[in-house]
């Protein structure tokens, strides 16, 4: 990664950079947009991307940064938000919470009536009228929009061959296995992004080379494991998520809706980065053990075997979480209304400031070499 341009500063505004940064982004739909105003934050505050893994909305984003030169990345983000959100166009809501939660489930059930321009389109005939087996039976909707507007905004050749590694999550539809098609190891085109975001029976499996594939969010909303098993150098880790864990009690029907889908994504999301954080303390303690054997035991094959399971290198993992407003219920991630697009963007953005503010702990932890795991903009 760092040998991909060796010769720029390893160092952003107020925080020093190690050999590899990473950003890693969540599936989420219509909250992706928050996604759009972290990058143009991390752009804005110097901190240049190595490597980017994407899942769902997550992979479109991604391939966007990567398929673009850097002077052209915000712009295509916003050219591609733009299309999505033409649609319902940014309206005088009051502030209330109750006539912008009104606004909000409309435009989502715009978006069910008729899609999304550039991104999905109701079939004309209902599935169940389809010959089974056929891309019209899986799904209500037709993507073959995507496909134009993924092309439009992407170099392909430069997502393959620039500096920037990408790597988008699918599932396997026949074995169920979850896969990583990876620039460091195949080329990549517009299905492989497609795929990464073909959540079912709202949108179609997509073909590559034969096989049939789903949104990665099936069977994990975060490629933050992929980044992590190839992890070479000391890496900081910007983790995107669009779900929070925590949330408050449920009081209405709408309220249920919302936190069942908030648990289910970010609970597996939860789950990956404890369990990861966890085996490197386990590591660490390892290897304070092995560093306090006799000379003698060294060379022990035991021991040599031992040191190389526990070996690894420093991670810095930065949380940025989208927090719903209250007025945003379970249909926040299908409602591509223009207003609610800026007002994630404007979210993204405050939560990158809200980090670099507290940058110096990150900073401490880049410097000194250690492991840690930082949410900075908890409230």
């Amino acid at each position: 990664m760092a040998d991909a341009e060796s010769t720029r500063p390893r160092r952003a505004r107020g925080m020093p950079l190690p050999d590899c940064v990473a950003l890693v982004l969540q599936g989420g739909g219509a909250l992706g947009s928050y996604q759009a105003g972290v990058i143009e934050a991390l752009g804005q505050a110097e901190i240049e991307i190595d490597w980017i893994a994407g899942i769902s909305i997550g992979a479109i984003n991604a391939a966007i940064v990567a398929g673009n030169p850097p002077g052209r990345r915000i712009e295509r983000l916003h050219q591609f938000w733009n299309i999505v959100s033409s649609a319902l166009p940014s309206l005088p809501i009051p502030l209330e919470d109750h006539a912008r939660e009104w606004a909000h489930e409309a435009s989502a059930a715009a978006v069910l009536w008729a899609g999304v321009p550039g991104f999905f389109a109701p079939r004309i005939f209902p599935p169940v009228f389809a010959l089974p087996g056929s891309p019209e039976a899986l799904s209500f909707y037709d993507t073959a929009a995507l496909r134009g507007t993924l092309d439009a905004l992407i170099d392909w050749d430069l997502l393959n061959d620039g500096p920037i590694r990408l790597a988008v999550g699918a599932v396997d539809i026949e074995s169920g296995n979850f896969r990583y098609f990876d620039t460091r190891h195949e080329r990549l085109d517009a299905r492989h992004v497609m795929a990464s975001g073909a959540l079912p029976p709202g949108l179609p499996p997509v073909e590559i080379d034969g096989r049939l594939y789903w949104d990665g969010g099936l069977v994990s909303n975060t490629p933050l494991t992929h980044v992590l098993d190839n992890q070479v150098e000391p890496l900081l880790v910007f983790q995107v998520d669009l779900f929070a864990a925590a949330g408050d009690r449920p009081r209405t029907l709408t309220d249920v809706f919302a936190r069942e889908k908030e648990i289910r994504y970010s609970s597996r999301t939860r789950t990956i980065t404890d369990e990861r954080m966890r085996l490197r303390r386990e590591r660490e303690a390892i290897r304070k053990v092995l560093d306090k054997l006799p000379p003698e035991l060294k060379d022990d094959a035991d021991v040599r075997r031992l040191e190389a399971m526990a070996a690894e290198q420093p991670l810095s993992l930065v949380h940025l979480i989208y927090r719903a407003n209250t007025w945003e219920r379970g249909s926040r991630d299908f409602e591509f209304s223009e207003l609610s697009m800026r007002e994630h963007w404007q979210a993204g953005q405050l939560a990158v400031a809200e980090t670099m503010a507290n940058a110096q702990l990150v900073a401490s932890n880049i410097l000194d070499g250690k492991t840690a795991a930082f949410d900075l903009t908890r409230r």
